[in-house]
């Protein structure tokens, strides 16, 4: 069992990463409304994302600025890099994600440099391959961070200690 991770145990910074207009068309006309994509994060491996629509920009975005809250995870973070090379798919939208050395920062484009700035990713070679859908980028960032392992983690798969899985 994950635990969970409290936001109002932590100091976390929003950023929205896209705002968009979508219409219903009815009988009368078009109906307008807004989508948009929150992310939240502390800057020290505290990262969260979600997603709002509401008649209002500002509505949108409180409602995905609260269920970003909801959905936080910790990003496992070694010398403010990822541990290691990491590919995440959802929908069309493809990611690679490959850990950097010091000083290198954040190569990234907009939906993957919002998430990884919010987490505290300092270093870090990104690309995002076939959909530059918003929304899908996101997604994928988010649970391709997910469903990265920790050192310790990767260490104990390996029958070794952290100390010789950084030694080569």
């Amino acid at each position: 069992m994950v635990d969970r991770i409290s936001a109002s145990e932590i100091e976390l910074k929003e950023k929205v990463v896209h705002i968009t207009r979508v219409a219903k068309v009815l009988k009368g006309g078009r109906r307008f409304s807004f989508n948009a994509i929150v992310v939240v994060g502390d800057g020290h491996g505290v990262v969260g994302l979600g997603m709002g629509k509401a008649n209002e920009v500002i509505n949108a975005i409180n409602k995905a600025t609260d269920q970003a809250k909801k959905n936080l995870i910790k990003v496992s973070l070694v010398n403010d890099t990822i541990p290691h090379p990491i590919t995440s798919k959802f929908g069309a939208g493809y990611i690679v994600m490959h850990p950097a050395s010091a000083g290198t920062g954040v190569i990234a484009g907009g939906p993957i440099r919002a998430i990884c700035e919010a987490a505290g990713i300092k270093d870090i070679l990104t690309k995002s391959i076939r959909s530059s859908n918003p929304h899908n980028v996101c997604k994928a960032t988010f649970e391709g961070l997910r469903k990265m392992m920790s050192v310790e983690n990767v260490a104990k798969r390996r029958g070794i200690s952290i100390q010789k899985l950084f030694q080569g």
